[in-house]
Parts: C-alpha cells; structure tokens; sequence
C-alpha cells in the first residue's frame, strides 16, 4: 500500500490509480512528515513538494533524506526556478534522493522502475567543494565531493539484504577476518549496531547522518565494507554493492507478496545466493524464474572456521587476488 502527502498537485495525484492507505494534503513542516511516516509501513510515498513548508531551503529536503527511505519516496518536483535548477537536482542526488519527476508519467514510470544513481548521474555535478571531517586529531580539508567515495581512494563494498535477515551482518565480519589477514580494512553498519556482539575491533557502528565522515575517517584503507541496511546515504558512497537473498521459500514468498517487482530491480546487480543449500542445477532454475543473474550461491558458513574455502572464492571472484 501507498501513501500520498499532497498540497498544490493534490488534484493530479488523486487520478493515479494506486492502492493508497493514508493521504494528507496540505503544506506540513518537515519534521510533522517525519513523525508520521517514520515508523509507519507503506510501499511508496508520493511526495508534493510544496506540500514541504520551506521546501526551497534543500535543508529541509536533507532532513528527510536522513530520517526516512528516500528509495521509497517519488519526489513530484514544481515549476519554481529553485527546484528546476541544476545545482538543487545535483543536491538531491547527492543525498539519495533519485526519483523525482514533474508529470503524473514520471510517477507512474518511477513507481514501478526506480531510478538508481546511474539513471540520474547525468544531472550530478561534481565539481562541488565541501569540507569532510577528518580523524579528530588533524584539521579538517577541502577534498572535492565525488560520488562512491567523497574523496577516497580505496574500494567501498556495501552489503543489503534483499530478503528480511539474510545474514549481511555476519556475511561482512566474516568478510573482514578474511581481508585482514592481506589488506588494510574497516568495517561500518548504518543504523544499527549489530556489530557489537561481535566484540571485534574495526567494526564500526554509526547512522546514516554520520557515515560519510565515518568514510572519510577510513579514506586511507584499502577496503571499506559497508553494512548498508537500507541506508540511502550510505549506498552512494558504495562503489559496488552486494545484494543478498536467502533463498527459503518462506523468505521467498514473503518478499514477493510486499514488493512484488523487488527480484525484476536487481537486473545486473550482484546478487548472491547466501545461507544457500541450493545445488548448481537449483541456481540456474532460480535465474529463469526471478530473470537475475546471480553472482555467488554461498552456503551456509560457519564462523569459528579459521578459513572457508566458499569465501575465500568469493573473495577472489570479487577482485581480491591476495587471498589465498
């Protein structure tokens, strides 16, 4: 189900033809949408923009950006010179807000295809300055803003799960005992903190607000992993991101049954088969029916072993040739 929040294109909204389970209409301060849509479930937002009090100061919009799933929310864009401009798109982009159009075809286009940063990087311009925080015992410095990196050099590798709990947590401390041991790593989740019953020193816990310092803190590494969780901010920082789907049929089922057209986005993604016991002829069934290419199946690990050959070979299959 959707949910609208309309105010000078309530009419065009009203004539979209969707399952919507809660409409407002009106012009609400920021942090009132927040409070109302937070914790509340729905499968996209359709979001006036001058339903946004101030809505011009891209302030606001960053407020959003870090409180709710902006991968969720279609932005309907006015006429006014400020949201028409190419340096109040490129803001947009980047704080991960990339679906957002000015027509009802746009939406409907965008509600069932989502744009990803590759379908908005034309309007992204990155010859932006910012200041980046750096480890608090040097100054802060100027770096140019790029997007996958902020200025980094190494290589950022995120991790979501596709399907509830597929085991991205798990997946990435067992990905960084592994990395250690030949490469300079650090390991961050997004909005949790899961990472601290793994007792571990390197794994970070942080939020979405805080990430991209937290990215820049570690810009001399070799390797950043990235515990995603749905963190828009955090997948634009990612120079790849790893996709995980436990394929059970419960999990399966229960995927498909809330975002039906969750498998057809994942074209051309890496997407691994995780907590796998499917056999090879499994795998190539599984990828005529969903239509993904699936990247790694890895099978269930286990995490005292001092070296899984099943993810040692995905190491190497992503790039990592000091593994052994």
């Amino acid at each position: 189900m959707n949910v609208i929040v309309s105010n000078k294109y309530q009419l065009m909204l009203e004539n979209l033809g969707i399952d919507v389970i809660k409409s407002l209409n009106g012009e609400f301060e920021v942090d009132e949408i927040i409070a109302t849509f937070q914790n509340f479930f729905y499968q996209r937002m359709i979001l006036d923009i001058t339903a946004i009090k101030n809505y011009k100061d891209i302030r606001n919009l960053q407020k959003l950006s870090i409180s709710l799933s902006m991968d969720k929310v279609i932005l309907l864009l006015d006429d006014s010179a400020e949201s028409t401009s190419p340096a109040y798109l490129s803001k947009l982009i980047s704080m991960g807000i990339y679906n957002f159009t000015r027509n009802i075809e746009g939406i409907q286009y965008l509600y069932n295809h989502p744009n990803s940063y590759r379908d908005v990087a034309q309007f992204h311009q990155l010859d932006d300055v910012a200041v980046v925080p750096q480890v608090p015992s040097q100054p802060a410095q100027m770096v140019v803003v790029q997007n996958g990196g902020y200025g980094y050099a190494g290589k950022i590798i995120g991790v979501k799960n596709v399907t509830k709990n597929s085991g991205a947590s798990t997946l990435i401390y067992m990905m960084y005992n592994e990395l250690s041991k030949y490469y300079n790593v650090t390991a961050i989740e997004v909005d949790k903190t899961d990472f601290t019953y793994f007792k571990k020193h390197g794994l970070i816990s942080t939020n979405s607000g805080s990430v991209q310092a937290e990215v820049s803190r570690y810009r001399d590494c070799d390797v950043i992993l990235l515990d995603v969780n749905g963190s828009v901010q955090a997948e634009g920082l990612c120079n790849e991101i790893i996709y995980l789907i436990e394929p059970s049929i419960i999990k399966l089922n229960k995927l498909t049954m809330i975002t039906p057209q969750v498998l057809r986005g994942l074209k051309d993604k890496k997407v691994i088969l995780n907590q796998s016991l499917l056999s090879s002829k499994d795998v190539l069934d599984f990828e005529y029916e969903a239509k993904v290419k699936i990247f790694y199946n890895m099978p269930p690990l286990d995490e005292r072993e001092k070296r899984n050959k099943p993810l040692n070979d995905f190491l190497i299959k992503l790039g990592f040739d000091r593994v052994k």
